[in-house]
């Protein structure tokens, strides 16, 4: 199945979240987790639209979820255990 490619505004759109917070998970940004090539691709120009693998970015979140529920259930343990 060929990836699909989207530009900022239909990929955020696709995806149920906000055109900002799309931006704002590029690795490039602080603490993001998006990558280069993998997830998106920028344009040749300064104000050239983003390109985002839609695919590839969808299955980054899912992981990013499950890796804040993993840490969060091991913070809940270290609490209950300093009791």
């Amino acid at each position: 199945m060929p990836e699909l490619w989207l530009k900022t505004a239909d990929a955020a759109r696709y995806l149920a979240v906000s055109r900002s917070y799309l931006k704002r998970c590029r690795i490039d940004y602080d603490g993001g987790f998006l990558l280069p090539r993998k997830h998106y691709i920028l344009g040749a120009s300064r104000t050239a639209s983003i390109v985002w693998n839609v695919d590839a970015v969808r299955e980054a979140f899912h992981e990013r979820g499950q890796l804040i529920r993993r840490a969060d259930v091991v913070v809940a343990d270290l609490v209950r255990a300093k009791k």
